[in-house]
């Protein structure tokens, strides 16, 4: 069993909900990367989605948009994002997904990509922009170096695809709670909560819902009927204004939220 998956079973095993914090490479700078990344895992992070730059986030929102093109002006790249997660692994063995689109992937070469994110200590990748229909090859590669390749599925997907989606998924399903982009607001998670009592009638797959939850309240909310929570631009905004306490206080305070349910 990968990291990712050991981590989802051992949160089954305690009754417990799972806590994905997506953390920007490169912000507030590569040299801190690595260690916001250790302090959100000791104040209750499960899981890291670690964010590649790219300058055209087309599935993020204003305040990821904006960490993104800070870490590209201060020199972030793919080669430099691998270098922070052999970084984390020194000190770390916590599951880490790299999400990012899939220009910047192409052209770092996919196959050299899944190579050397294998060798460096990543888990996976979360690419908004390759649908399930083109994710064939990607999906083998990432199966070569024991990588797991999410899918996704949102308020709006049909029950065919949802099948479809449930035949190839692993490591967990990112269940998107709204149609739109990331960022906190007020979501009402009944449509994704049906997706996915559906989704868990096919597969054994963990689900993790994400966009939108900035409180512990909705961090509560968004995880009644999913495995796991993603949180990103609640913590990346305190980051980037330089409230760096005040997002590990925020992602502890999800963590006892979820422990009490």
């Amino acid at each position: 069993m990968s990291r990712l998956e050991n981590k989802f079973q051992e949160l089954k095993n305690a009754g417990r909900k799972g806590l994905v914090i997506y953390i920007t490479a490169g912000m507030p700078d590569a040299e801190s990367t690595a260690g916001l990344v250790l302090e959100a895992e000791k104040a209750g992070a499960d899981i890291i989605e670690l964010g590649v730059p790219f300058s055209d986030p087309m599935a993020d929102g204003p305040v990821i948009q904006a960490a993104s093109y800070q870490a590209i002006q201060n020199g972030m790249t793919v080669k430099k994002v691998l270098e922070i997660v052999r970084e984390i692994r020194k000190s770390s063995q916590i599951p880490l997904v790299a999400m990012g689109y899939v220009n910047n992937m192409l052209n770092y070469g996919f196959e050299k990509f899944t190579v050397d994110a294998r060798e460096a200590g990543l888990d996976g990748f979360i690419i908004p922009d390759v649908p399930h229909e083109e994710s064939g090859e990607m999906k083998a590669a990432c199966r070569e170096q024991g990588l797991h390749l999410v899918e996704f599925v949102t308020p709006g997907t049909t029950d065919e695809r949802i099948s479809e989606t449930c035949t190839t998924a692993d490591g967990f399903i990112y269940c998107v709670s709204i149609n739109g982009v990331t960022g906190v607001r007020k979501i009402d998670y009944s449509p994704i909560n049906r997706v996915i009592e559906h989704v868990k009638k096919q597969t054994a797959t963990p689900c993790a819902v994400g966009f939108g939850i900035g409180t512990p309240e909705a961090a509560v909310e968004a995880a009644r009927q999913a495995d796991a929570v993603i949180v990103g631009s609640a913590v990346v905004k305190r980051i980037m204004e330089g409230k760096r306490e005040e997002a590990m206080e925020l992602i502890g305070s999800m963590r006892q939220a979820l422990d009490k349910m």
